[in-house]
């Protein structure tokens, strides 16, 4: 399989999503992709979707806020394709919409640990695999968020933990250095999936009203994706913000 593939890659929340649409570009441009997530159903459609591509797709059940099951991911990974070149850090929750004193423990904790941890996790035992391989190094991906920068209303577990994404960006570029990892983030503003039908409905604006949302197609968000993914090892884009043009995050509030 290496042989016929430029590149190989993992991305987290692989079946559905902006992770699907991100792993259906890199398959579609050279890429050999192992695609995580919690569901096998999920990720077989995005092996199914892939068509002739999906001979070069590793599905892989993985819960990313779980370090055994991390390990378990690689260690699949590892002996699949011997070596990883990307890893795009995808895999998150939105949980209920609340108020800050009303938010609960348990949905506060499911964020930190898929949104944060997770990324984490993977982001060490990526070190793991592009320190010990060669040509040593590799790239690293996160997904961020417009709720990097700027929140919502009633969203402060999952702003929270994009916020601290971006920490986590900066400290993985540093210390990935001295192996060669580049890292950088991504940060999306309503690009048009299945999670993002409320937008063109109406969604809550900081002044309390409901407004629609313009979005934009997912296909830019991979054609993104893929110019920072595909840059040689000595270029890097630290941070992009790809948005919808008119959607209310410059001025927000």
């Amino acid at each position: 399989m290496q042989s016929t593939v430029k590149k190989i890659a993992l991305v987290t929340g692989a079946g559905s999503g902006i992770g699907k649409h991100i792993a259906l570009a890199l398959l579609r441009n050279g890429y050999a992709v192992a695609l995580a997530g919690r569901r096998l159903d999920a990720l077989q459609d995005t092996v199914a979707a892939a068509g002739e591509f999906g001979v070069h797709t590793l599905p892989v059940v993985a819960d990313v806020s779980s370090p055994d099951s991390v390990k378990s991911l690689f260690a699949t990974l590892r002996t699949h394709f011997g070596r990883l070149d990307l890893l795009f850090n995808n895999a998150g929750v939105f949980t209920a919409s609340s108020s800050l004193e009303d938010v609960d423990f348990a949905d506060w904790k499911a964020s930190v640990d898929v949104n944060l941890t997770g990324a984490f996790l993977c982001t060490q035992e990526a070190f793991r695999v592009m320190k010990d391989q060669h040509p040593m190094g590799g790239r690293i991906i996160n997904n961020g968020s417009i709720a990097a920068h700027v929140p919502r209303p009633n969203s402060v577990a999952y702003t929270a933990t994009k916020h601290a994404m971006t920490g986590l960006t900066k400290s993985t570029s540093l210390d990935g250095r001295k192996y060669n990892i580049a890292c950088g983030q991504i940060d999306i503003g309503n690009a048009a999936t299945d999670m993002t039908e409320r937008m063109e409905k109406g969604i809550l604006q900081a002044s309390g009203a409901i407004a629609v949302e313009p979005t934009m197609s997912v296909d830019d968000v991979a054609n993104a994706v893929l110019y920072m993914a595909n840059l040689p090892p000595n270029a890097n884009v630290q941070f992009m913000t790809v948005m919808a043009t008119n959607m209310p995050f410059i001025g927000r509030g």
